[in-house]
């Protein structure tokens, strides 16, 4: 069914300007190279009609074929339809045209490319709302976005048929996180376009997910009840730019209270948000869905494009061309697509079971800034400074209501985050488990420079984490957090019952608290042990190259990694006698070759009771 014809192609760049974009060399043009290259290079992977996209991959989704290709055309649709509107009408490649064939094989009653059969029969019913509501929210998203350049030119019978799938989609009822606002936006562009929809839901919706907004412009992703304190780049990636469009789609008919109170939200966002991206346009390594890649830009364009960021309009760009450089550097869609992993390849270790072969491209909505035309101030203005190399901002900065310190090294350009507010993991429960979730969001600590370790790594518990490890050598998790605080800028708490077995240890109970300093980070650890646990501490797992291992530092530390990034783990108090190693790992990150870990084993076994462990952590 599907083309694979025709050779990879490399991506060609226009010549850097310095004048214009003195940190990254990067322009209108190339934004609109990478876009055209992204695009045309799907199209060897597409079905006769254009209405299936299935890039190469090792594996499908658990929700099939035919899902994934509806997949791989409606996320790809996100960056065809900026680039098509910020184009106004200027449309060399013909993506317009391509996609609106697309869309046309899509609706063919009883065509072979329709979606009304966008699940695999072949396999068991995927339990809960389908995949193709995603997929729904995409194409609505884009047509929105494009709406004069395609929407408006489709052939009459095409919009009544396209227009009765979107409906139904959005009548149906989402999971209870950021799918809510996936039938929302589907919802109003439908109502947008004229089109009635039989169950309408997105005003409670809406109001639902705002609901769970936390503050400093982030929204908890769920019910705290269910979802625990889910806090990741869906905040840009879905909430905020969907909720952008959805405010734009109802115009006047949205409450101008509501309205004004999401724009301040966003406004707030754009500002604690682009403190997580470092000099050289690393995001930040926290959360699933990581192969969205570029996807994390599009709360800050939404600001900009919105009128609210707090950013200069160069500073946003600046922002956004060092991240898309940052990937495309590394050949991340640069020389074929978009792979399941984080820059060039696959890594599947950190991807979750609902992703396809076209579940990167959703990294297209991370070029909504292409929708403003080439005169916009955000393509016009020269780039200045981002945060994290400014100055006069602060080198540490507190997220009290996210329970985070987000810390920008001027030395060596690390944005990390001491995370003692987020875990994804319902109250009372072991930290998540499953399939490339646990390493993202359990661990105290993350950076745009590192990541956590997945497979042995993760089971191991050593990284940046502190265990209880029994005479068997099996060591605790880290359970949800069962409370956290932060004070000034740099100080913040949390608290947790170590799991092992996915039971809670009777007896046991740990309070972190961090204290930043310079570079280093303090962790002052208050453990409750129950007879019979070591305790052990671990510092940041880094990539490493190195083949030999020089000799551990004196003075009791522990270091780990090569000559690029060195983490080390010092002991300060409480650790009498102990013995500091590295444990050294395979590719149990995305970022290549191995892996190491430095650690902390505390003298002899405690008796039980209760002991304080102090040390520091440095990258």
């Amino acid at each position: 069914m599907y083309r694979t014809s025709g050779a990879p192609i490399e991506l060609q760049l226009p010549p850097e300007d310095r004048e214009s974009a003195p940190f990254t060399g990067w322009t209108r043009a190339h934004w609109e190279a990478v876009a055209d290259h992204w695009l045309l290079g799907l199209r060897p992977h597409t079905s006769p009609g254009h209405a299936a996209v299935l890039p190469p991959a090792s594996r499908l989704s658990v929700s099939g074929r035919r899902s994934d290709g509806l997949e791989g055309f409606a996320r790809s649709f996100l960056a065809a339809s900026a680039r098509i509107a910020g184009a106004r009408g200027a449309d060399p490649e013909n993506h317009a045209e391509w996609y609106a064939a697309g869309l046309a094989a899509a609706v063919e009653p009883g065509g072979p490319e329709a979606w009304a059969h966008a699940a695999d029969t072949r396999r068991a019913p995927v339990e809960g709302p389908a995949q193709p509501i995603v997929e729904a929210s995409a194409v609505a998203f884009g047509l929105a976005l494009s709406r004069e350049w395609l929407w408006d030119r489709l052939d009459e019978g095409v919009r009544q048929r396209l227009g009765a799938w979107l409906a139904h989609h959005a009548s149906l009822q989402a999971w209870d996180n950021n799918w809510l606002l996936f039938t929302a936006i589907t919802e109003a562009f439908c109502d947008s376009a004229g089109i009635p929809v039989a169950r309408p839901h997105a005003e409670a919706d809406v109001e639902r997910v705002e609901s769970w907004y936390l503050g400093d412009g982030w929204y908890n992703d769920g019910p705290l009840e269910t979802q625990g304190r889910a806090l990741d780049h869906y905040n840009s990636w879905v909430i905020h730019p969907y909720l952008w469009m959805w405010y734009r789609l109802r115009g006047d008919r949205a409450p101008a209270d509501r309205r004004a109170r999401y724009r301040e939200r966003l406004a707030a966002f754009a500002g604690s948000y682009s403190r997580l991206f470092a000099p050289d346009g690393s995001p930040l390594f926290l959360g699933r869905s990581l192969a969205y890649r570029t996807a994390v830009l599009a709360g800050p364009w939404a600001a900009a494009l919105e009128g609210v960021s707090p950013l200069a309009p160069g500073a946003t760009r600046r922002l956004a061309s060092g991240t898309m450089r940052y990937f495309t550097d590394r050949g991340a869609g640069s020389t074929g697509p978009l792979a399941l992993g984080w820059t060039t390849g696959e890594y599947l270790p950190m991807v979750q079971g609902y992703s396809g072969p076209g579940s990167p491209y959703w990294a297209g909505i991370g070029m909504l800034g292409l929708s403003a035309p080439a005169d916009h101030p955000l393509w016009t203005e020269p780039e200045q400074p981002q945060p994290s190399e400014r100055n006069d901002t602060p080198a540490t900065v507190a997220l009290p209501d996210l329970g985070w310190l987000v810390a920008t090294s001027r030395r060596h350009g690390v944005v990390r985050v001491v995370n003692h507010g987020t875990d994804h993991t319902r109250p009372g429960a072991a930290a998540p488990t499953g399939e490339g979730y646990g390493p993202v969001y359990a661990r105290l600590g993350y950076t745009t420079h590192t990541s956590p370790g997945f497979g042995q790594a993760w089971s191991d518990g050593a990284d940046g984490h502190l265990a209880l490890v029994d005479a068997w050598e099996r060591a605790t998790t880290r359970g949800a957090i069962g409370g956290f605080a932060v004070r000034g800028e740099d100080v913040a708490a949390s608290w947790h019952q170590p799991f092992i077995g996915g039971r809670a240890l009777p007896g046991a109970r740990v309070v972190t608290a961090s204290v930043l300093h310079a570079d280093a980070e303090v962790r002052c650890h208050l453990v409750d042990a129950p007879e019979g646990w070591t305790v052990r501490e671990g510092g940041t797992l880094v990539a490493t190259e190195a083949a030999e291992k020089p000799s551990l530092p004196a003075g009791g530390a522990a270091w780990a990694g090569d000559d690029r990034w060195r983490s080390v783990l010092a002991p300060l108090a409480g650790w009498s006698g102990a013995r500091a190693e590295t444990l050294p790992y395979g590719a149990v990150t995305p970022l290549g070759g191995g892996a190491e870990v430095p650690v902390l084993w505390a003298a002899g076994r405690p008796e039980g009771g209760r002991g304080v462990h102090v040390s520091v952590h440095a990258l």
